[in-house]
């Protein structure tokens, strides 16, 4: 009698630095579908559906732009209020909206892992693949502003803007990592999820959205250093100076945020790895 070769084998135990890629690859049609799903959901039962990608972004700029370009008077290194504000939602809405659904993943999506197996990191990576598209879309609104003040010659591109690719993969990565730690975290400790959104929000305030990393600097004096530790600053820096032209941009500290990423990505592969084979019990 042949011996039955199966196509799949489910372990319970496996090691906690597999990422299984090769299997994941194979649900690709499941990573399009929930794509999809995701792409709907969002906007199912509205009346301007995916127009809601340029009018999120129009607004906060608009709003950004009167309160503290307008009312607080805050500077924003010689750049275009509109532009430096927009600039800044763009990469910030990609990462705070890609870190708090990978950050829901586990609870979330309990019924259907609870009754059909398929890699659970399907669902993250479509998560990330989904948000693409509304970064994509965002950064054309960008584009068309940037066209605008390039015609007026107020602002200057450089070839740091070619490196945008990298930076989106590592503003990823970087959303992939903490959103499955918090999602692994969740499953225990549902305080946190009440807490993470609101962390979010303020984190914002230490990362050059509204900002700009020279005006923290200056009010730190000597402790000035400590705005550098964020590792989103310098992604953030490099992308205006490469649009724009202007920015607190240092290739060492870009560096050091790609290597500090990596180790986070690291470890969040670790602790969803480790979450995933109990946290049916437990959500």
């Amino acid at each position: 009698m042949n011996e039955q070769q199966w196509t799949n084998v489910i372990e319970s135990k496996h090691s906690l630095f597999r990422l299984n890629l090769k299997e994941v690859w194979q649900y690709r049609d499941l990573i399009f579908m929930f794509v999809k799903r995701d792409f709907i959901s969002s906007f199912k039962q509205t009346v301007l559906g995916p127009l809601w990608f340029f009018i999120n972004p129009i607004l906060t700029t608009i709003v950004f732009t009167l309160v503290f370009g307008g009312i607080a008077n805050l500077p924003t290194d010689g750049i275009p209020p509109i532009l430096f504000y927009l600039a800044g939602n763009t990469l910030w809405g990609y990462f705070s909206t890609t870190m708090l659904s990978v950050s829901n993943v586990f609870t979330g999506n309990a019924g259907i892992f609870g009754k059909v197996y398929f890699p659970r990191l399907v669902t993250p990576i479509s998560t990330i693949i989904s948000s693409f598209m509304r970064l994509g879309i965002q950064l054309i609104l960008f584009w068309v502003v940037l066209l605008y003040y390039i015609y007026r010659g107020e602002v200057q591109p450089n070839y740091w803007a070619f490196f945008l690719p990298v930076l989106i993969i590592f503003l990823a990565l970087f959303s992939l990592g903490l959103g499955m730690i918090f999602s692994s975290l969740t499953t225990k400790y549902r305080d946190l999820s009440l807490l993470l959104g609101f962390g979010v929000s303020l984190f914002m305030w230490f990362t050059p959205v509204i900002l700009p990393t020279t005006l923290v600097k200056q009010k730190l004096g000597s402790y000035g250093f400590l705005a550098d530790l964020n590792p989103l600053t310098p992604i953030f820096e490099c992308f205006k100076f490469g649009f724009i032209g202007s920015g607190d941009f240092n290739m060492a500290r870009l560096l050091m945020s790609f290597a500090f990423i990596t180790i986070i990505l690291f470890f969040g592969i670790i602790v969803f790895n480790k979450s995933e084979k109990s946290f049916i019990d437990t959500v």
